[in-house]
Protein backbone atom coordinates (compact mmCIF):
# COMPACT_ATOMS: atom_id res chain seq x y z
CA UNK A 1 0.00 0.00 0.00
CA UNK A 2 1.71 3.70 -1.32
CA UNK A 3 0.53 6.41 0.95
CA UNK A 4 1.41 9.60 -0.58
CA UNK A 5 0.60 12.58 1.95
CA UNK A 6 1.35 16.25 3.24
CA UNK A 7 1.72 15.94 6.71
CA UNK A 8 0.66 18.96 8.63
CA UNK A 9 2.57 20.69 11.33
CA UNK A 10 1.10 20.38 15.15
CA UNK A 11 1.80 23.40 17.12
CA UNK A 12 -0.51 22.00 19.89
CA UNK A 13 0.66 21.34 24.09
CA UNK A 14 2.84 18.70 25.06
CA UNK A 15 0.63 15.58 26.42
CA UNK A 16 0.40 14.39 29.65
CA UNK A 17 3.40 11.97 31.13
CA UNK A 18 2.97 8.85 33.41
CA UNK A 19 -0.03 6.97 34.62
CA UNK A 20 -2.12 9.72 36.35
CA UNK A 21 -5.18 10.47 34.72
CA UNK A 22 -4.24 13.07 32.38
CA UNK A 23 -6.72 16.55 32.87
CA UNK A 24 -8.00 16.47 29.19
CA UNK A 25 -6.79 19.82 27.41
CA UNK A 26 -9.07 23.24 27.41
CA UNK A 27 -9.26 26.06 25.50
CA UNK A 28 -16.60 -18.16 -12.58
CA UNK A 29 -16.36 -16.01 -10.21
CA UNK A 30 -13.41 -13.54 -10.40
CA UNK A 31 -11.54 -12.98 -7.63
CA UNK A 32 -11.42 -9.04 -7.19
CA UNK A 33 -10.10 -7.03 -4.13
CA UNK A 34 -12.95 -4.36 -3.99
CA UNK A 35 -11.05 -1.36 -2.60
CA UNK A 36 -9.13 0.69 -4.66
CA UNK A 37 -6.14 -1.56 -6.26
CA UNK A 38 -2.97 -1.73 -8.17
CA UNK A 39 -1.97 -5.79 -8.37
CA UNK A 40 1.62 -6.61 -9.27
CA UNK A 41 0.40 -7.15 -12.82
CA UNK A 42 -0.63 -3.65 -13.17
CA UNK A 43 -4.13 -4.15 -12.70
CA UNK A 44 -6.36 -1.41 -11.47
CA UNK A 45 -9.84 -1.77 -9.41
CA UNK A 46 -11.42 1.21 -7.72
CA UNK A 47 -14.23 0.88 -5.73
CA UNK A 48 -17.01 3.60 -5.32
CA UNK A 49 -15.52 4.89 -1.88
CA UNK A 50 -15.62 8.55 -1.07
CA UNK A 51 -12.08 9.55 -0.71
CA UNK A 52 -10.23 11.61 1.65
CA UNK A 53 -9.92 14.41 -0.19
CA UNK A 54 -13.66 14.54 -0.95
CA UNK A 55 -13.98 14.83 3.02
CA UNK A 56 -11.38 17.72 4.02
CA UNK A 57 -13.13 20.30 4.31
CA UNK A 58 -13.35 20.43 7.42
CA UNK A 59 -11.65 23.72 8.68
CA UNK A 60 -8.49 23.02 11.50
CA UNK A 61 -4.73 23.67 11.63
CA UNK A 62 -3.86 21.05 9.38
CA UNK A 63 -3.46 21.01 5.73
CA UNK A 64 -5.29 18.58 3.33
CA UNK A 65 -4.33 15.10 3.26
CA UNK A 66 -3.75 13.26 -0.06
CA UNK A 67 -5.66 10.18 -0.98
CA UNK A 68 -4.46 6.72 0.42
CA UNK A 69 -4.15 4.51 -2.28
CA UNK A 70 -4.88 0.58 -0.95
CA UNK A 71 -2.69 -1.72 -3.35
CA UNK A 72 -3.69 -5.37 -3.75
CA UNK A 73 -0.18 -6.41 -3.02
CA UNK A 74 0.00 -4.68 -0.15
CA UNK A 75 -3.90 -5.94 1.62
CA UNK A 76 -3.71 -10.13 1.39
CA UNK A 77 -7.67 -9.76 2.33
CA UNK A 78 -9.39 -11.30 -0.68
CA UNK A 79 -12.92 -12.13 -1.95
CA UNK A 80 -14.19 -9.13 -2.48
CA UNK A 81 -13.31 -8.53 1.26
CA UNK A 82 -14.41 -4.56 1.50
CA UNK A 83 -18.01 -3.71 1.32
CA UNK A 84 -18.91 -0.17 0.28
CA UNK A 85 -19.41 0.72 3.95
CA UNK A 86 -16.25 -1.27 5.41
CA UNK A 87 -14.50 1.00 2.46
CA UNK A 88 -15.67 4.52 3.97
CA UNK A 89 -14.58 2.83 7.64
CA UNK A 90 -11.11 2.16 6.31
CA UNK A 91 -10.61 5.36 4.82
CA UNK A 92 -10.96 7.02 7.97
CA UNK A 93 -7.76 4.91 8.98
CA UNK A 94 -5.37 6.97 8.34
CA UNK A 95 -3.54 10.48 10.23
CA UNK A 96 -6.37 12.97 8.87
CA UNK A 97 -8.47 10.88 11.99
CA UNK A 98 -5.63 10.80 14.57
CA UNK A 99 -4.90 14.54 13.80
CA UNK A 100 -8.86 15.78 14.09
CA UNK A 101 -9.03 14.33 17.46
CA UNK A 102 -6.05 16.43 18.20
CA UNK A 103 -7.50 19.50 16.92
CA UNK A 104 -10.86 18.71 19.28
CA UNK A 105 -8.77 18.35 21.94
CA UNK A 106 -7.90 21.90 21.62
CA UNK A 107 -11.31 23.48 20.89
CA UNK A 108 -13.46 24.66 24.29
CA UNK A 109 -15.99 22.27 24.31
CA UNK A 110 -14.51 19.49 26.60
CA UNK A 111 -17.34 17.03 26.05
CA UNK A 112 -15.49 16.24 22.87
CA UNK A 113 -11.63 15.71 24.54
CA UNK A 114 -10.16 12.35 24.23
CA UNK A 115 -7.44 11.12 26.02
CA UNK A 116 -5.37 10.03 22.86
CA UNK A 117 -3.49 6.23 23.71
CA UNK A 118 -1.09 4.88 21.00
CA UNK A 119 0.23 1.69 21.58
CA UNK A 120 3.29 0.56 19.46
CA UNK A 121 3.89 -2.80 18.12
CA UNK A 122 7.03 -4.23 19.10
CA UNK A 123 7.75 -5.48 15.09
CA UNK A 124 7.61 -1.76 14.39
CA UNK A 125 10.44 -0.28 16.93
CA UNK A 126 13.36 -1.64 14.46
CA UNK A 127 12.12 0.29 11.84
CA UNK A 128 12.41 3.21 13.24
CA UNK A 129 15.50 2.62 14.97
CA UNK A 130 16.93 1.58 11.35
CA UNK A 131 15.53 5.25 9.74
CA UNK A 132 16.61 7.36 12.61
CA UNK A 133 20.15 5.42 12.93
CA UNK A 134 19.33 5.11 17.33
CA UNK A 135 19.74 2.12 19.30
CA UNK A 136 16.20 0.64 19.75
CA UNK A 137 15.70 2.16 23.16
CA UNK A 138 16.89 5.22 22.13
CA UNK A 139 14.18 5.18 19.26
CA UNK A 140 11.32 4.16 21.16
CA UNK A 141 12.36 7.48 22.99
CA UNK A 142 12.23 9.70 20.40
CA UNK A 143 9.16 7.89 18.80
CA UNK A 144 7.20 8.49 22.88
CA UNK A 145 8.70 12.01 22.71
CA UNK A 146 7.35 13.42 19.03
CA UNK A 147 3.80 11.52 19.67
CA UNK A 148 3.67 13.43 22.88
CA UNK A 149 4.42 16.65 21.58
CA UNK A 150 1.51 16.21 19.00
CA UNK A 151 -0.49 15.83 22.18
CA UNK A 152 -0.72 11.94 22.87
CA UNK A 153 -1.44 11.47 26.54
CA UNK A 154 0.10 7.71 26.52
CA UNK A 155 2.69 5.80 24.57
CA UNK A 156 2.48 2.22 25.40
CA UNK A 157 4.49 -1.03 24.16
CA UNK A 158 2.47 -3.53 22.71
CA UNK A 159 4.78 -6.55 23.96
CA UNK A 160 2.44 -7.35 27.19
CA UNK A 161 -0.59 -8.46 24.86
CA UNK A 162 1.50 -10.49 22.64
CA UNK A 163 2.53 -12.16 26.01
CA UNK A 164 -1.48 -12.61 26.55
CA UNK A 165 -1.38 -13.97 23.28
CA UNK A 166 0.90 -16.29 23.51
CA UNK A 167 0.27 -17.93 26.47
CA UNK A 168 -3.36 -18.53 25.44
CA UNK A 169 -2.13 -20.31 22.65
CA UNK A 170 0.18 -22.50 24.41
CA UNK A 171 -2.92 -23.29 26.61
CA UNK A 172 -5.10 -24.55 23.72
CA UNK A 173 -2.27 -26.33 22.04
CA UNK A 174 -2.10 -28.18 25.16
CA UNK A 175 -5.41 -28.54 25.61
CA UNK A 176 -6.19 -29.40 21.79
CA UNK A 177 -3.26 -32.04 21.54
CA UNK A 178 -5.15 -34.10 24.62
CA UNK A 179 -8.29 -34.19 22.77
CA UNK A 180 -7.58 -35.21 19.23
CA UNK A 181 -8.51 -38.23 17.85
CA UNK A 182 -9.66 -39.91 14.56
CA UNK A 183 -12.75 -39.29 15.60
CA UNK A 184 -12.36 -35.61 16.70
CA UNK A 185 -10.13 -33.99 14.42
CA UNK A 186 -8.35 -31.33 17.26
CA UNK A 187 -5.24 -30.88 15.27
CA UNK A 188 -4.08 -28.83 13.52
CA UNK A 189 -3.46 -25.56 14.65
CA UNK A 190 -3.37 -22.86 12.97
CA UNK A 191 -2.49 -19.51 14.32
CA UNK A 192 -4.42 -16.72 14.03
CA UNK A 193 -2.67 -13.32 14.99
CA UNK A 194 -2.35 -12.75 11.42
CA UNK A 195 -2.98 -10.17 12.10
CA UNK A 196 -5.91 -11.55 14.63
CA UNK A 197 -9.38 -9.97 14.10
CA UNK A 198 -12.03 -12.51 12.26
CA UNK A 199 -13.46 -11.62 9.53
CA UNK A 200 -11.29 -8.25 8.83
CA UNK A 201 -7.81 -9.61 7.82
CA UNK A 202 -5.79 -11.06 5.27
CA UNK A 203 -4.73 -15.11 6.82
CA UNK A 204 -8.03 -15.56 9.39
CA UNK A 205 -9.52 -13.15 6.20
CA UNK A 206 -8.64 -15.47 3.74
CA UNK A 207 -9.76 -18.79 5.94
CA UNK A 208 -12.80 -17.29 6.99
CA UNK A 209 -14.81 -16.34 4.01
CA UNK A 210 -12.89 -18.16 0.82
CA UNK A 211 -11.92 -21.56 2.30
CA UNK A 212 -14.28 -22.12 5.58
CA UNK A 213 -14.30 -25.75 6.33
CA UNK A 214 -11.80 -27.92 6.70
CA UNK A 215 -9.75 -24.86 7.68
CA UNK A 216 -11.87 -22.70 10.43
CA UNK A 217 -12.05 -25.26 12.83
CA UNK A 218 -7.97 -25.07 13.20
CA UNK A 219 -7.78 -21.63 13.87
CA UNK A 220 -6.30 -20.66 17.17
CA UNK A 221 -9.32 -18.83 18.90
CA UNK A 222 -6.67 -16.90 20.93
CA UNK A 223 -6.81 -13.35 20.03
CA UNK A 224 -4.13 -11.42 18.12
CA UNK A 225 -1.87 -8.72 20.09
CA UNK A 226 -4.07 -6.04 18.58
CA UNK A 227 -7.12 -7.16 20.09
CA UNK A 228 -5.48 -8.06 23.24
CA UNK A 229 -3.88 -4.72 23.66
CA UNK A 230 -7.29 -2.86 22.52
CA UNK A 231 -9.08 -4.62 25.81
CA UNK A 232 -6.64 -3.88 27.77
CA UNK A 233 -6.58 -0.51 26.86
CA UNK A 234 -9.97 0.33 26.92
CA UNK A 235 -10.92 -2.14 29.55
CA UNK A 236 -8.11 -2.70 32.76
CA UNK A 237 -6.41 1.00 31.34
CA UNK A 238 -9.85 2.96 31.20
CA UNK A 239 -11.11 1.60 34.98
CA UNK A 240 -7.72 2.78 36.46
CA UNK A 241 -8.24 6.34 35.08
CA UNK A 242 -11.70 6.30 35.91
CA UNK A 243 -12.54 6.98 32.46
CA UNK A 244 -15.63 5.74 30.34
CA UNK A 245 -14.65 3.53 27.08
CA UNK A 246 -15.55 6.07 24.60
CA UNK A 247 -13.32 8.73 26.21
CA UNK A 248 -10.62 6.94 24.95
CA UNK A 249 -8.84 7.24 21.49
CA UNK A 250 -6.79 4.45 20.71
CA UNK A 251 -4.06 4.03 18.22
CA UNK A 252 -2.10 1.32 17.09
CA UNK A 253 1.26 1.82 15.36
CA UNK A 254 1.74 -1.43 13.12
CA UNK A 255 3.78 -2.94 10.60
CA UNK A 256 1.34 -3.58 8.09
CA UNK A 257 -1.66 -2.38 6.37
CA UNK A 258 -3.84 -5.20 7.29
CA UNK A 259 -3.83 -3.99 11.06
CA UNK A 260 -6.40 -1.67 9.60
CA UNK A 261 -8.69 -3.71 8.31
CA UNK A 262 -8.44 -5.58 11.85
CA UNK A 263 -9.26 -2.95 13.75
CA UNK A 264 -12.46 -2.19 11.82
CA UNK A 265 -14.58 -4.38 14.19
CA UNK A 266 -12.29 -6.06 16.78
CA UNK A 267 -13.65 -4.65 19.94
CA UNK A 268 -17.47 -5.22 19.50
CA UNK A 269 -17.59 -8.44 22.11
CA UNK A 270 -19.03 -8.74 25.20
CA UNK A 271 -15.40 -8.10 26.95
CA UNK A 272 -16.07 -4.67 25.51
CA UNK A 273 -19.80 -4.00 25.26
CA UNK A 274 -20.25 -1.43 22.73
CA UNK A 275 -16.68 0.04 22.53
CA UNK A 276 -14.13 -0.59 19.93
CA UNK A 277 -10.55 -1.57 21.07
CA UNK A 278 -8.57 0.27 18.38
CA UNK A 279 -9.98 3.46 16.85
CA UNK A 280 -7.31 4.12 14.15
CA UNK A 281 -4.27 1.87 12.93
CA UNK A 282 -1.25 4.05 11.42
CA UNK A 283 1.29 1.99 9.88
CA UNK A 284 5.32 2.95 11.34
CA UNK A 285 6.01 4.22 7.40
CA UNK A 286 2.84 7.00 7.84
CA UNK A 287 4.23 7.40 11.63
CA UNK A 288 7.57 8.65 10.14
CA UNK A 289 6.35 10.51 7.52
CA UNK A 290 4.95 12.89 10.01
CA UNK A 291 8.34 12.86 11.80
CA UNK A 292 10.00 13.37 8.53
CA UNK A 293 8.02 16.69 7.40
CA UNK A 294 7.48 18.37 11.07
CA UNK A 295 9.31 21.02 12.07
CA UNK A 296 8.47 20.29 16.26
CA UNK A 297 11.23 20.49 18.72
CA UNK A 298 10.88 17.34 20.10
CA UNK A 299 12.21 15.94 23.85
CA UNK A 300 12.80 12.46 24.51
CA UNK A 301 10.28 10.86 26.61
CA UNK A 302 10.07 7.69 28.65
CA UNK A 303 7.46 4.89 27.13
CA UNK A 304 3.89 4.79 29.40
CA UNK A 305 3.46 1.55 31.16
CA UNK A 306 0.22 0.34 32.72
CA UNK A 307 1.70 -0.52 36.09
CA UNK A 308 2.36 1.94 38.99
CA UNK A 309 5.53 0.02 40.47
CA UNK A 310 7.53 0.30 37.08
CA UNK A 311 8.78 3.65 35.98
CA UNK A 312 8.81 3.11 32.01
CA UNK A 313 8.33 -0.15 29.43
CA UNK A 314 11.95 -1.73 29.02
CA UNK A 315 12.01 -2.73 25.45
CA UNK A 316 11.81 -6.76 24.93
CA UNK A 317 10.34 -9.10 22.33
CA UNK A 318 9.65 -12.79 22.03
CA UNK A 319 11.32 -15.73 20.34
CA UNK A 320 10.39 -15.13 16.76
CA UNK A 321 13.06 -13.98 14.31
CA UNK A 322 10.47 -11.41 12.81
CA UNK A 323 7.21 -12.15 14.44
CA UNK A 324 5.80 -12.46 18.00
CA UNK A 325 7.47 -16.41 18.34
CA UNK A 326 4.05 -18.10 18.66
CA UNK A 327 6.17 -21.29 17.19
CA UNK A 328 8.53 -21.01 19.36
CA UNK A 329 7.12 -20.26 22.24
CA UNK A 330 4.31 -23.33 21.88
CA UNK A 331 6.50 -25.41 20.96
CA UNK A 332 8.79 -25.68 24.08
CA UNK A 333 5.38 -25.28 26.29
CA UNK A 334 4.06 -28.56 24.29
CA UNK A 335 7.47 -30.46 24.87
CA UNK A 336 7.73 -29.79 28.80
CA UNK A 337 3.91 -30.21 29.40
CA UNK A 338 3.68 -33.46 27.37
CA UNK A 339 6.82 -34.82 27.22
CA UNK A 340 8.37 -33.35 29.88
CA UNK A 341 11.02 -32.63 27.56
CA UNK A 342 12.81 -29.15 28.20
CA UNK A 343 14.07 -27.73 24.91
CA UNK A 344 16.70 -24.92 24.76
CA UNK A 345 17.31 -23.99 21.00
CA UNK A 346 15.38 -24.64 18.59
CA UNK A 347 16.51 -25.42 15.19
CA UNK A 348 14.71 -24.70 11.74
CA UNK A 349 15.15 -26.44 8.81
CA UNK A 350 14.10 -25.09 5.60
CA UNK A 351 12.35 -27.16 3.04
CA UNK A 352 10.45 -25.87 -0.05
CA UNK A 353 12.15 -22.08 1.01
CA UNK A 354 13.17 -19.91 3.11
CA UNK A 355 9.43 -19.11 4.31
CA UNK A 356 8.53 -22.36 4.95
CA UNK A 357 10.47 -24.08 8.02
CA UNK A 358 9.99 -27.31 9.79
CA UNK A 359 10.78 -27.86 13.92
CA UNK A 360 10.67 -31.56 15.30
CA UNK A 361 10.87 -32.71 18.86
CA UNK A 362 12.56 -36.43 18.21
CA UNK A 363 12.66 -39.38 21.02
CA UNK A 364 14.27 -42.38 20.77
CA UNK A 365 13.80 -42.37 16.90
CA UNK A 366 10.46 -41.17 17.21
CA UNK A 367 8.70 -37.73 16.16
CA UNK A 368 6.76 -36.43 19.49
CA UNK A 369 6.24 -32.85 17.52
CA UNK A 370 6.27 -31.45 14.64
CA UNK A 371 5.53 -27.82 14.41
CA UNK A 372 5.87 -25.65 11.01
CA UNK A 373 6.24 -22.20 9.71
CA UNK A 374 4.65 -20.62 7.07
CA UNK A 375 4.92 -17.56 5.80
CA UNK A 376 3.34 -15.89 2.17
CA UNK A 377 0.34 -17.06 0.70
CA UNK A 378 2.07 -19.22 -1.67
CA UNK A 379 3.46 -21.48 1.51
CA UNK A 380 -0.67 -21.00 3.01
CA UNK A 381 -1.86 -22.65 0.03
CA UNK A 382 0.41 -25.51 -0.02
CA UNK A 383 -0.60 -26.12 3.59
CA UNK A 384 -4.29 -25.70 3.09
CA UNK A 385 -4.45 -27.85 -0.04
CA UNK A 386 -2.24 -30.55 1.79
CA UNK A 387 -4.96 -30.40 4.88
CA UNK A 388 -7.60 -30.44 2.46
CA UNK A 389 -6.05 -33.92 1.19
CA UNK A 390 -5.73 -35.28 4.65
CA UNK A 391 -1.96 -35.22 3.82
CA UNK A 392 -1.00 -32.72 6.80
CA UNK A 393 1.90 -33.91 8.69
CA UNK A 394 1.86 -30.99 11.32
CA UNK A 395 0.66 -30.52 14.79
CA UNK A 396 1.08 -27.22 14.67
CA UNK A 397 1.04 -24.60 11.89
CA UNK A 398 2.64 -20.47 12.59
CA UNK A 399 0.67 -18.96 9.48
CA UNK A 400 1.89 -14.93 8.22
CA UNK A 401 0.87 -13.49 5.61
CA UNK A 402 3.97 -11.76 4.81
CA UNK A 403 7.00 -13.29 3.75
CA UNK A 404 9.94 -13.05 6.19
CA UNK A 405 7.14 -12.59 8.93
CA UNK A 406 6.03 -9.55 10.85
CA UNK A 407 9.16 -7.21 10.04
CA UNK A 408 8.29 -7.30 6.34
CA UNK A 409 5.06 -5.51 6.65
CA UNK A 410 4.31 -3.24 3.62
CA UNK A 411 3.49 -0.71 5.98
CA UNK A 412 7.37 -0.24 7.03
CA UNK A 413 9.68 -2.17 4.54
CA UNK A 414 8.69 -0.82 1.23
CA UNK A 415 10.21 1.25 -1.39
CA UNK A 416 8.47 3.78 -3.14
CA UNK A 417 8.00 1.72 -5.93
CA UNK A 418 6.37 -1.25 -3.49
CA UNK A 419 9.48 -3.62 -3.51
CA UNK A 420 10.85 -4.62 -0.37
CA UNK A 421 13.60 -2.34 0.99
CA UNK A 422 15.94 -5.66 1.43
CA UNK A 423 18.75 -2.81 3.20
CA UNK A 424 16.53 -1.40 5.70
CA UNK A 425 15.05 -5.21 6.24
CA UNK A 426 18.36 -6.38 6.97
CA UNK A 427 19.12 -3.51 9.40
CA UNK A 428 15.93 -4.45 11.07
CA UNK A 429 16.74 -8.13 11.05
CA UNK A 430 19.76 -6.96 12.98
CA UNK A 431 18.17 -4.53 15.11
CA UNK A 432 15.32 -6.94 16.25
CA UNK A 433 17.95 -9.95 17.31
CA UNK A 434 19.38 -7.91 19.37
CA UNK A 435 16.87 -7.15 21.49
CA UNK A 436 16.25 -8.97 24.86
CA UNK A 437 13.99 -12.57 24.92
CA UNK A 438 11.73 -12.65 27.59
CA UNK A 439 9.41 -15.21 28.06
CA UNK A 440 5.36 -14.44 28.94
CA UNK A 441 5.73 -17.09 31.82
CA UNK A 442 8.09 -15.11 33.27
CA UNK A 443 6.10 -11.56 33.44
CA UNK A 444 5.20 -11.12 36.89
CA UNK A 445 2.98 -8.07 35.28
CA UNK A 446 1.32 -10.65 33.18
CA UNK A 447 0.16 -12.52 36.34
CA UNK A 448 -1.01 -10.00 37.97
CA UNK A 449 -3.33 -9.01 35.23
CA UNK A 450 -4.60 -12.07 35.21
CA UNK A 451 -5.74 -12.02 38.97
CA UNK A 452 -6.83 -8.49 38.77
CA UNK A 453 -8.09 -7.54 35.15
CA UNK A 454 -9.65 -11.29 34.28
CA UNK A 455 -10.24 -12.50 37.81
CA UNK A 456 -8.19 -15.91 36.95
CA UNK A 457 -6.17 -17.64 34.35
CA UNK A 458 -9.71 -19.67 33.57
CA UNK A 459 -12.06 -17.20 34.19
CA UNK A 460 -14.75 -16.68 31.95
CA UNK A 461 -14.10 -13.12 31.68
CA UNK A 462 -10.38 -14.11 30.78
CA UNK A 463 -12.08 -16.32 28.09
CA UNK A 464 -14.61 -13.36 26.94
CA UNK A 465 -11.35 -11.09 26.93
CA UNK A 466 -8.89 -13.38 25.15
CA UNK A 467 -10.64 -15.68 22.87
CA UNK A 468 -12.87 -15.18 19.95
CA UNK A 469 -14.80 -17.51 17.14
CA UNK A 470 -15.07 -17.42 13.77
CA UNK A 471 -17.35 -17.71 11.48
CA UNK A 472 -17.83 -20.75 8.35
CA UNK A 473 -19.64 -19.34 5.21
CA UNK A 474 -20.12 -21.82 2.86
CA UNK A 475 -16.62 -21.50 0.83
CA UNK A 476 -16.49 -21.04 -2.63
CA UNK A 477 -15.54 -24.19 -4.39
CA UNK A 478 -12.78 -22.21 -7.21
CA UNK A 479 -11.44 -20.62 -4.32
CA UNK A 480 -8.32 -22.51 -2.95
CA UNK A 481 -7.64 -21.89 -7.44
CA UNK A 482 -6.63 -18.79 -7.07
CA UNK A 483 -2.67 -17.75 -7.39
CA UNK A 484 -1.09 -15.82 -4.85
Amino acid sequence: MKLTRTVPKWTGRRGTLGLPAPALPRCDRKKECSKKTKTDDGENVSPDVPSLAQENSEKGEFHKLADAKIFLSDCLACDSCVTAEEGAQLSQQNAKDFFRVLNLNKKCDTSEHKVLVVSVCPQSLPYFAAKLNLSVTDASRRLCGFLKSLGVHYVFDMAIAADFSILESQKEFVRRYHQHSDEQRALPMLTSACPGEPRFQGWVRYAERVLGHPVTPHLCTAKSPQQVMGSLVKDYFAKQQNLPPEKIFHVVVAPCYDKKLEALQEGFSTALPGAQGTDCVLTSGEITQMMEQSDLSVKDAAVDTLFRDAKEAVVRRHDGTGSDGHLAHVFRHAAKELFNEHVEEITYCALRNKDFQEVTLEKNGEVLLRFAAAYGFRNVQNLVLKLRKGKFPYHFVEVLACPGGCLNGRGQAQTEHGHTDKFVLRQMEGIYADIPVQPPESSAHVQELYQEWLEGTDSLKAQEALHTSYQSPERCTAALDMKW
